[in-house]
């Protein structure tokens, strides 16, 4: 039997994310993800770590859209951050994410308010303001890999400390591999 390749798995998505004129709404983002049948084998030509930092690993890209593989090693985690005028949407094709959501404070600092874990073909999405940090908090040697959807593709985010009170902006479209851009 022939193995389906990566561009078959995600067609149904990139059809959709295709068809985009503008952002795609977080509903539909998260509903196409959920529907999404697809492991972390289909996407293993994208799965690329690093000991220093995760790593964003760009699978597909479109006027509206990026889709990336993120690659996580225990113990590595995004900034905390919104996403500044993009959609995000995520699944948890290996491993147990750690979402945890943030506040500001009347004194400007930033508080937790939320923490959950995703595994597995979990879905969760976000967009704009709303505040976040992605962690791989498993134990050494469990790694971590996410498939995000950003809509329009996330070019900049501002970021945030638990203990300055100054927001930052990054700008996260720094690729480690880029060679998908062409499925």
């Amino acid at each position: 039997m022939t193995p389906i390749s990566v561009t078959q798995k995600l067609s149904p998505l990139i059809e959709y994310l295709e068809g985009l004129t503008s952002r795609a709404p977080v509903e539909a983002l998260q509903a196409q993800l959920e529907a999404l049948d697809i492991s972390v084998d289909d996407i293993s030509e994208y799965a690329r770590f690093s000991e220093q930092r995760y790593l964003r690993n760009l699978v597909h890209q479109g006027e509206w859209y990026h889709v990336l593989a993120l690659c996580w090693r225990s113990g590595q985690r995004s900034p905390i951050h919104n996403h500044a005028g993009s959609t995000c949407g995520l699944r948890i094709l290996k491993g147990i994410a750690t979402e945890t959501v943030f506040e500001p404070t009347p004194s400007g600092l930033m508080k937790p308010v939320s923490s959950a874990d995703l595994g597995e073909n979990g879905v969760a999405s976000t967009q704009d303001a709303e505040i976040h940090q992605v962690s791989n908090l498993q134990r050494e040697g469990e790694d971590l890999v996410t498939l995000h959807v950003y809509s329009p593709p996330l070019m900049r985010m501002d970021t945030y400390s638990l203990i300055d009170r100054t927001v930052g902006e990054f700008r996260p479209m720094v690729l480690e591999h880029a060679s998908g851009s062409g499925i």
